[in-house]
């Protein structure tokens, strides 16, 4: 049902680079890019994340309680992104590792804008 998520920035340029660094360690790339709004993902037939400028001019915020989950294909993937994520910049929010007893395996990092994502592979 998702086609794609969007999260705010208020440095494009600094942005751009963080995540085509980011996808580009477990082999996702920049999809397209049009004024201040950009793409990445697998294929344009996947769900993509978006990031933006926000429209109305105002300065992006990071909304609590809001987190962009990205499915991995393996943990190895999961320990990519997280430790890139970090190398990039961002910050920490919980290292990879399973969680609960089902077989969830998960990493947790913001980018350099505060936004919450996390790598995971499910159970």
């Amino acid at each position: 049902m998702i086609g794609y998520v969007t999260l705010g920035t208020n440095n494009f340029e600094a942005a751009l680079k963080f995540y085509d660094a980011l996808f580009s360690s477990v082999g996702a790339n920049r999809l397209w890019k049009h004024g201040d709004m950009a793409a990445w993902g697998r294929s344009r037939a996947e769900p993509a994340l978006c990031l933006a400028c926000p429209f109305n001019g105002a300065p992006a915020s990071v909304g609590n309680g809001v987190m962009v989950a990205l499915k991995m294909t393996n943990r190895k993937a999961v320990d990519t992104l997280h430790a890139k994520c970090l190398e990039l910049g961002g910050t920490d929010e919980g290292p990879p590792g399973t969680r609960g007893d089902h077989g969830f395996y998960g990493g947790y990092f913001r980018d350099l804008d505060g936004n919450k994502l996390n790598a995971y592979v499910p159970a």
